[in-house]
């Protein structure tokens, strides 16, 4: 199976196909990724896959290399929400033996429960690291053993990969610069 976007922006494809993607893909700045993005799943089979869309994932939030807002969500009033990652801990700890929650019930319920999760804080902070045979920008969680790599797909548009620690399989995700975040745009 072949790895590509779709009309969304969206990946399609196998584990093996997205690395060979990513692997083609220019190395991300820092300061490439400062701003408010949106996002989403690049399907490949993994367990996350269209997970983070149930619980009405936004995207993440980087004001600089020492503030990074690694989970945001939408609220139900159509704002959006910083969760704290440590909310993620336990999915994090059993992510390769129970299946997560993708009910339409699930996701209502985070709702719900979406304020006593929320923190204003910075959870997460960006370096450039090597991976892959590159060096490119990465977000790393303050309390979690991930790290998110990111390469370019366009100057709006970047394909992120969740390097979880003690899993084979990475996760990969689309992010797309909000339109307000556009370079001259205020």
């Amino acid at each position: 199976m072949t790895t590509s976007l779709n009309a969304a922006g969206i990946g399609t494809g196998s584990t093996a196909a997205a690395l060979e993607f990513f692997d083609q893909l220019d190395p991300a700045a820092v300061n490439d990724l400062i701003g408010s993005w949106r996002g989403k799943s690049f399907p490949t089979g993994h367990p996350l896959d269209d997970a983070l869309e149930v619980y009405c994932w936004h995207g993440k939030r980087f004001e600089h290399a020492e503030h990074v807002h690694p989970l945001v969500f939408k609220t139900m009033n159509g704002g959006t929400a910083s969760v704290n990652p440590l909310w993620a801990l336990p999915i994090v700890q059993w992510l390769n033996r129970v299946p997560i929650p993708k009910s339409q019930a699930a996701g209502r319920i985070f709702q719900l429960c979406l304020g006593l999760m929320s923190t204003r804080r910075s959870c997460a902070r960006l370096r450039l690291t090597h991976y892959r045979g590159k060096v490119s920008a990465t977000m790393i969680y303050d309390t979690l053993p991930i790290n998110d790599i990111f390469r370019k797909i366009d100057d709006d548009t970047m394909l992120g990969l969740m390097d979880l620690k003690g899993t084979q399989q990475p996760f990969f995700f689309v992010l797309h610069r909000e339109p307000s975040e556009r370079v001259g745009e205020q």
